[in-house]
């Protein structure tokens, strides 16, 4: 079995966890999942948001808890292992946030929630490897042309998010929408086939990573069939001993049904898949009082929003659950126990 390489790394395992904001893997689960053979990712959104600072200036608190999360993940996966992060392209400070973390030496950067066109400017002269999310070939194509007419660069590994995963999604409503939903595994060999070409015309090898509503080795030996170089899981990395979040948080996926799960309008102005939980509704009948903007999200209209989704995050991944925005893949229903890491890549491991 192969892992994913990454500039001079290797992990052992071909399985990424998917960076989950805010709060949810920090330090604690993506140093683990990287000591345990995977490839750790740290989500950038709101990380600071422990911080004393954070109400006063969380741009500064923010900047400063990369340096942290990073060092303490270090520290739990080893200096040999493959660490990343997640920085969404939407973000009001994405570049800053993409340099400090260059400034921290991490290995990889995966960039979603927009497109990516200009990571490779912040990211030049580093040893940093980056990794667009895309969702349809036609997405792949544009940042891959981007990037070489411009940069003379071509993505080190390229993350392939299908409609089944959880929080903000690259696809329309009606994409959405059952009859109308694009499968993973066609998104995923159509990108391959194109990444192939690419590697010809480059020299360059460029994993494709296929992602979202990938449940079990099975699944993933799947997807290695058609090309993939590995997968990136998320939600099922909740339910571990080491995640980051509550036990609330992680409780509310042990406890959530099929029928619980729908497809939300974010106050960002994308669709996203959620725990459709007494909150949700009620901001659906009446708009919530803002009475703080974190200057976070730059599609954010906070004369418009139905409620803060920086608060609402952080609500859930303390463990207010009356306040909170749960994200979670399309799978959550099967979560029904909290184990450990070890315990999840071992089983992962067994079953391909």
């Amino acid at each position: 079995m192969k892992g994913i390489k990454i500039g001079e790394k290797e992990s052992k395992y071909p399985i990424i966890q998917g960076g989950m904001g805010v709060g949810v893997s920090m330090h604690k689960l993506a140093g683990t999942v990287s000591k345990e053979g995977g490839i750790g990712i740290i989500s950038t959104a709101d990380i600071g948001y422990l911080e004393e600072d954070f109400n006063k200036n969380p741009m500064k608190a923010n900047l400063r808890a990369i340096g942290k999360e990073i060092k303490k993940a270090r520290q739990i996966a080893g200096e040999d292992k493959i660490l990343g992060v997640n920085i969404m392209v939407a973000l009001k400070n994405y570049a800053e946030i993409v340099k400090e973390c260059v400034k921290q030496k991490i290995d990889l950067i995966v960039s979603g929630a927009g497109i990516p066109k200009d990571l490779p400017e912040y990211t030049k002269g580093s040893n940093t490897k980056i990794a667009p999310i895309v969702s349809s070939l036609r997405c792949c194509k544009l940042i891959v042309k981007h990037w070489m007419k411009k940069y003379d660069y071509v993505p080190d590994m390229i993350v392939v998010e299908g409609p089944e995963a959880g929080g903000h999604l690259g696809f329309k409503n009606e994409e959405l929408e059952e009859e109308n939903k694009p499968k993973l595994e066609d998104i995923t060999t159509d990108i391959v086939s194109y990444i192939n070409d690419v590697e010809k015309e480059t020299g360059k090898k460029i994993p494709v990573i296929a992602a979202g509503g990938i449940w079990d080795g099975k699944d993933i030996k799947r997807f290695l069939d058609l090309g993939a170089s590995g997968v990136q899981m998320a939600t099922r990395f909740v339910a571990t001993n080491e995640c980051d979040a509550s036990e609330e948080f992680k409780k509310a996926y042990i406890n959530a049904k099929k029928e619980d799960v729908k497809i939300i309008k974010s106050p960002v102005g994308m669709p996203g898949r959620a725990i459709y939980n007494s909150f949700i509704k009620s901001t659906e009948q009446a708009k919530c009082k803002i009475e703080k903007c974190y200057n976070c999200i730059k599609t954010c209209d906070i004369g418009n929003t139905p409620y803060c989704i920086t608060k609402a995050l952080i609500n859930a991944v303390k463990g207010n659950m009356r306040e909170a925005l749960i994200f979670c893949g399309s799978n959550v229903d099967k979560v029904k126990e909290i184990i450990s890491v070890k315990t999840l890549m071992n089983e992962l491991v067994c079953e391909l």
